[in-house]
């Protein structure tokens, strides 16, 4: 079996679409029998992130003209590369297809992370909603199989295309191998002094932007001693948090930390007290699975695909409800124990993720459509 992936995201998106594409290809190579992977790269990367393998090949733009128009070779003039590879299927890995796909006969998969562009566009401007909503109902109508990354996702694409719910299959993302090891204590030191850490602290990963709510724990934090460690590119919307932060007198208690190698986050989630992911919407929420392998306890959000996610022993808040969280929050800095027992039936929960379930759903829908 061969497989075409849209890799553009795979080579030069250093976060969530990214990182998804990476651990596919890593778990792909390493967990199924698959003969190649043919990565579609608009332009070459300057840095090296991808899993190594024999298997792999990179494909770019072959022209003068579609190297300078990457973007747009992508979208109108990929199929033409993907003819003359003839892989088995072609994987859009972002939610969408490559126009003129479905007449070649190469059979497509789209995977469909989120309709947070249609189910909550107060975060998007009007060109972008329009852009993905046509991407979206393009690549669901004209592909052969649709994987969504949870069942919230599925019921929004059953509700916002006239797709069967018979094309669809949900399969769970899982998180890199770096939050499932154990680290030392003297790694751990290091990294705590390195970025001058707490002893006890709340720890919020993501984006800095409205709808991953991170004002929301502020707000629990004040009038309280509990520090609160923010990691993330910083949006628009942390200005708000920052005058939050100086109204309220709450320097001391939180600490702005962005680009952070891979390895040191995964030292911060374990020596991190609680987890915290007040999020609005999200198509799935791996840093909740990657705080679930650092045994570390999670507070996160009712509701949308946050169960899923969290399961049935993290602590759910109503949304906007910062006493909710306070109380949730002091509940478990108090309780050592209760924290404890969370943190182990969550990575027993978090086993659901592992690479082989992963690798074996994902390859049961590649050898379904062929």
């Amino acid at each position: 079996m061969i497989v075409g992936f849209d890799a553009k995201r795979i080579f030069h998106n250093n976060t969530g679409l990214g990182n998804y594409g990476r651990d596919l290809v890593r778990i792909i190579c390493q967990h199924t029998n698959i003969n190649k992977l043919i990565l579609y790269n608009t332009k070459p990367s300057n840095k090296d992130r991808v899993f190594k393998s024999p298997i792999i090949s990179v494909v770019y733009p072959n022209s003068w003209l579609w190297k300078k128009f990457s973007s747009i070779w992508r979208v109108f003039a990929l199929k033409n590369s993907i003819i003359n590879d003839n892989p088995n299927i072609y994987h859009g890995i972002t939610g969408e297809i490559p126009l003129g796909l479905n007449k070649t006969g190469v059979k497509s998969i789209v995977t469909i992370h989120d309709l947070i562009f249609i189910t909550h566009p107060q975060y998007y401007s009007t060109i972008n909603k329009f852009i993905y909503t046509l991407k979206f109902k393009y690549a669901v109508k004209n592909s052969t199989k649709i994987v969504a990354i949870s069942e919230q996702t599925k019921k929004d694409i059953i509700k916002y295309s006239n797709v069967s719910s018979d094309k669809i299959t949900v399969v769970y993302q899982g998180c890199n191998s770096v939050f499932k090891k154990e680290y030392s204590t003297s790694e751990k030191e290091k990294v705590k002094v390195k970025y001058n850490l707490p002893n006890q602290f709340i720890l919020n990963v993501g984006t800095i932007q409205e709808r991953k709510n991170a004002l929301l724990i502020v707000k629990a934090i004040n009038g309280t001693k509990n520090k609160l460690v923010l990691i993330g590119n910083e949006e628009a919307h942390a200005k708000k948090i920052r005058e939050f932060i100086t109204e309220h007198n709450l320097e001391d208690q939180v600490y702005f930390l962005k680009n952070v190698e891979l390895k040191e986050l995964a030292i911060i989630y374990q020596l991190a007290t609680v987890f915290c992911y007040p999020s609005l919407c999200e198509g799935f929420g791996i840093p909740i699975i990657e705080a679930l392998y650092s045994k570390t306890p999670v507070i996160t959000t009712m509701g949308n695909c946050f169960p899923e996610a969290g399961g049935p022993n993290s602590f759910y808040i109503k949304p906007n409800d910062d006493k909710d969280l306070k109380l949730k929050i002091n509940t478990l800095f108090s309780n050592p124990e209760i924290r404890q027992n969370i943190a182990k039936k969550g990575l027993d929960y978090a086993q659901n993720f592992n690479d082989d379930v992963t690798a074996s759903n994902m390859y049961s829908v590649y050898k379904s459509i062929l």
